[in-house]
């Protein structure tokens, strides 16, 4: 089984090492293709105004400046004779849950890889402050990442469709166990936006990094999370709100 790696951390990230050692339990043929600088929040964005660099830096290991997207494109396009049997993307430093999935490079990147018809998966270690300040960050995603890829590569996956994956802020043995769910959503209303001066006397804007209040409602990644297990969430590319197509057609008619 070919596999293909990325993420939107950049390749020198340390969740990608884990993706790597998680990767290398179902195969030895490993390629990366990554972004050679840190790319979150670049959603599925394309480089389009300026040229995009391809840097092998060792054996199967690649390096794109650019962003997810454009990383998963050229791995697909320039790197591999062929397409890989499973793209894996993460582990991304952070969670990607709820609405966060639209913003995500990580997410993207398992876009990117469903809309060329390849098996496509996310990976996200979420985080707290007292997992930050541990040993081992990553421990839930390294211990329970293998027990939830493994029941999905030879499950059927629905054209342009991929699985969103997050593992709770918790020591590996305090993980409760495995949940497939439903995309919950936040409470953006109180975001934050940080305004300063730059040494010239030019104000600037920066979105801070805030406290979001969490809709934990039933049967969400939310909730799951929060109640201590991995949450798996199939998600489907079609964004078409299909209970509103006849109502809205009947505006335009007669």
């Amino acid at each position: 089984m070919r596999i293909l790696l990325t993420n939107d951390d950049g390749y020198h990230a340390p969740g990608f090492e884990v993706l790597e050692t998680i990767a290398r339990q179902f195969s030895d043929d490993i390629w990366v293709c990554a972004p050679s600088e840190e790319q979150s929040g670049a959603g599925h964005s394309l480089t389009l105004h300026y040229p995009v660099r391809l840097q092998q830096f060792a054996e199967r290991r690649f390096a794109v400046t650019g962003t997810p997207t454009d990383s998963v494109m050229m791995g697909l396009r320039e790197v591999l004779d062929e397409p890989p049997d499973l793209i894996l993307s993460g582990v991304n430093r952070g969670a990607n849950l709820g609405d966060d999935i639209t913003y995500s490079g990580t997410v993207s990147a398992a876009i990117e890889g469903a809309l060329a018809g390849v098996r496509s998966i996310a990976l996200s270690q979420v985080y707290s402050r007292e997992t930050l300040k541990s040993d081992e960050p990553f421990a839930a995603a390294l211990e329970w990442g293998p027990k939830v890829i493994a029941p999905l590569l030879d499950a059927p996956f629905a054209d342009r469709t991929l699985v969103n994956i997050n593992f709770p802020p918790r020591a590996a043995a305090d993980v409760k166990g495995i949940r497939v769910v439903r995309q919950g959503f936040h409470d953006y209303s109180r975001g934050s936006i940080v305004e300063g001066t730059d040494p010239r006397g030019h104000r600037y804007f920066w979105f801070g990094l805030h406290a979001i209040e969490h809709t934990l409602d039933h049967g969400t990644d939310l909730e799951a999370i929060d109640e201590g297990y991995v949450a798996v969430t199939p998600l489907q590319l079609d964004l078409t709100h299909h209970s509103s197509l006849d109502a809205m057609a009947q505006r335009f008619e007669g």
